[in-house]
């Protein structure tokens, strides 16, 4: 009798967090929501940790700067569906613009951005 009791509870319970997960995706989907990420590489590819990454709607709107991680990757979420640009900065370099980067509802968007080789110092 026992053991039915705690059974039920658990399905119960397991029944409860899926629905509340489920509820968020809903939620997030109802909000237009998705997310940009990506990741930052050098001139030669390898990932670079500790850049800092902005993001801007299409039309130069609602700016944002985040940072890279460890492997180089960086995120955006919750943001708006529509259009946006990105660039990366570290150690004095700018990527190029990636302009008009789709963000879908309840999806993640990625991008690479990669880093201009260093300039050689002249003698």
């Amino acid at each position: 009798m026992k053991r039915s009791v705690l059974l039920l509870l658990a399905a119960v319970g397991i029944l409860a967090i899926t629905s509340l997960a489920l509820a968020c995706v809903a939620a997030a989907d109802i909000k237009g929501l998705g997310t940009l990420a990506g990741t930052v590489v050098s001139a030669s590819g390898k990932p670079v940790a500790d850049a800092r990454v902005t993001s801007q709607g299409a039309d130069g709107t609602l700016p944002k700067s985040t940072t890279t991680n460890a492997q180089g990757r960086f995120f955006f979420p919750e943001l708006k569906n529509g259009y946006y640009d990105v660039r990366a900065y570290h150690s004095g370099a700018w990527t190029e613009w990636k302009h008009n980067i789709e963000v879908k509802t309840g999806k993640q968007t990625d991008v690479k951005l990669q880093l201009p080789a260093p300039a050689k110092k002249s003698k």
